[in-house]
């Protein structure tokens, strides 16, 4: 059954543009240029209830924009979304009560309190009784580690702190669908680490729908069985990582030790040198060229040892972030 159902979802932005200098700001108060953007475009999708999907796409691709009309946020120009079987932008109680939004850029707490107090506020908004609210509460903080720091204030929290204490706040009410926007932007590699296998046990024991949007591809790759890619408002994949590698990777790098110093100027007409030290290189070849490219490396040099990786996952996603445009 499905969590998520997405119908032709578009959402446009109007905007005025202006030249610089004062006698375009004076003419520009008779006559404004009006831009239509559009942000999303008949975008179509589902997402299985239980399911963890990836959201991928360029700065400005239209991931911020559907996860708003997901939760109700913005209304759309057209189309037709329902999560969990409400329509989001209608806001009733029963839909409020079954998300969370989780925005890595955007605070839900008062930063001059301690979390603890926003804790209580939510209690209020969600109609937590008081043993569900004990037993949620401290299931997570003991899960965090963060009971030192319940009664701190928020901004005086770390970064990693403050994620956490978000995270606490956006599940007391335990939520069957959880919309995710760059949750670990700025966060060290411990404190991304954690939040990872928090989500991936609220989801094994929950069952929550999840939607991600991270810039990091380790998110994805570690809680992520499928993956949506939007470019330009359109959605061009929906599929696993593995075949985004597989399809746009026609690329393979060799990874070479030599037994004796190498310069770089007679590694060139070989393939593109990524990377080179005077006992080892990477090299970039075509798929179809590795063979051959082989075979020259142990005629020109002597040769210790060479591997044979796929390019970098990066590098695919960049190609089809450019197919969508």
């Amino acid at each position: 059954m499905e969590g998520i159902v997405v119908k032709n979802l578009s959402r446009d932005f109007a905007y005025y543009e202006k030249e610089a200098g004062m006698k375009s700001s004076v003419k520009n108060l008779f006559h404004r240029a009006k831009q239509i953007r559009h942000a999303v475009k008949n975008l179509s999708f589902e997402i299985q209830k239980g399911e963890i999907v990836g959201f991928l796409g360029p700065n400005g691709a239209g991931k911020t924009t559907t996860i708003k009309m997901l939760s109700g946020v913005l209304y759309p120009t057209s189309g037709e979304v329902q999560v969990n079987g409400y329509v989001p932008w209608e806001r009733k109680k029963e839909f409020k009560k079954q998300f969370a939004y989780v925005a890595g850029q955007k605070s839900q707490l008062w930063i001059n309190l301690p979390a603890v107090d926003s804790f209580a506020l939510n209690k209020s908004i969600y109609e937590i009784s008081d043993t569900q609210y004990r037993q949620t509460l401290g299931e997570l903080v003991e899960l965090f580690g963060v009971q030192e720091f319940l009664k701190v204030q928020v901004r005086r929290l770390s970064l990693g702190e403050r994620m956490k204490m978000e995270m606490i706040a956006a599940l007391l009410h335990r939520p069957k669908v959880i919309l995710l926007d760059e949750p670990t932007i700025g966060l060290d590699f411990i404190a991304q680490n954690n939040i990872r296998e928090f989500l991936k046990d609220y989801n094994r024991n929950n069952g929550a729908t999840m939607l991600l949007t991270s810039h990091y591809l380790k998110d994805i790759e570690e809680l992520c069985q499928r993956t949506m890619v939007i470019s330009h408002g359109n959605l061009v994949y929906d599929g696993t990582l593995e075949q985004i590698q597989d399809v746009f990777s026609n690329r393979r790098i060799l990874n070479i030790h030599w037994n004796s110093p190498v310069q770089k100027e007679a590694l060139v007409s070989l393939g593109t040198v990524k990377s080179w030290e005077p006992m080892r290189a990477a090299i970039e070849v075509d798929d179809a060229a590795v063979a051959q490219t082989i075979h020259r490396l142990f005629a020109m040099f002597s040769v210790g040892d060479i591997g044979i990786d796929a390019a970098p996952l990066e590098e695919s996603i960049a190609r089809l972030y450019e197919q969508g445009a």
